[in-house]
């Protein structure tokens, strides 16, 4: 197995020779939850491609580990990057969405409030969910072993997401009446693609025209319809072997 990946704050200016510490809920859970012990192999991350590999040479108390790192390794940026603009789902399959295309690959998650949506986010309630969701993607890129995190935006608006789509490389909505397939659509090597999820009631028909000035399509994936929840992550694993980032 490859070696638990935990999170500090920083690892800027950390080289051969450095010895770090790993506390707070970080390192309560690497001691009293993994019960890491000295002379197993650790890495350590900030999320955004930077982290550390190397070993625990002192474990203290019940939250703290001193490790000694080795390696330096770094994730770089992707290309081409993929977000997933996902409309709102019902009750926890938000958290879902999150974190299986964290798992997957993708490089940045734009919660969206689509006219059809059940879910609105407003208030405390949208900042909790929207907390959910980027602890979800950071523990999701952990238990992945990924160094760089996907980045979780604030909920955007129809017209946000538009002009999101407007400054792509490739814009496409995912949608089951799409006449080309997504398997088929012409990628760049570069820049960004952004894709469009709608929620279980599906994308309106003033939202479709809106994308559609904006430059983004209607794709179908294939010939099942898949549930707001999953349809990103199965996007996101066919644009990654496209591409060539799964190679």
């Amino acid at each position: 197995m490859t070696a638990p990946v935990f999170v500090v704050e920083s690892l800027e200016g950390v080289g051969p020779g450095s010895i770090l510490t790993l506390d707070g809920p970080e390192g309560r859970h690497a001691v009293s939850v993994r019960r890491l012990q000295s002379g197993e192999r650790i890495v350590l991350t900030d999320g955004q491609g930077r982290g550390a590999a190397g070993v625990v040479v002192r474990v203290v108390g019940k939250d703290q580990l001193i490790v000694e790192p080795f390696e330096f390794p770094t994730e770089p940026e992707p290309r081409p990057r993929i977000t997933v603009v996902q409309a709102l789902p019902k009750g926890d399959r938000g958290e879902l969405a999150v974190e299986t295309m964290t798992e997957t690959g993708v490089d940045a998650i734009v919660p969206w409030a689509a006219a059809r949506c059940i879910t609105q986010w407003r208030g405390d309630r949208g900042a909790k969910a929207l907390a959910k969701w980027r602890a979800t993607a950071r523990e999701a890129g952990k238990q992945s072993r990924r160094l760089r995190f996907p980045e979780v935006a604030d909920a955007a608006t129809t017209k946000q997401v538009a002009a999101l789509l407007a400054e792509a490389d490739f814009a496409a909505v995912l949608h089951e009446e799409g006449a080309e397939p997504l398997a088929t659509a012409g990628l760049p090597a570069e820049g960004s693609i952004v894709l469009v999820v709608g929620p279980e009631g599906g994308v309106s028909p003033e939202e479709l025209a809106a994308f559609a000035e904006a430059g983004a399509k209607p794709y179908r994936l294939g010939g099942s319809v898949l549930r707001t929840s999953t349809a990103g992550t199965a996007a996101t694993a066919l644009l990654l072997g496209r591409t060539g980032r799964w190679s």
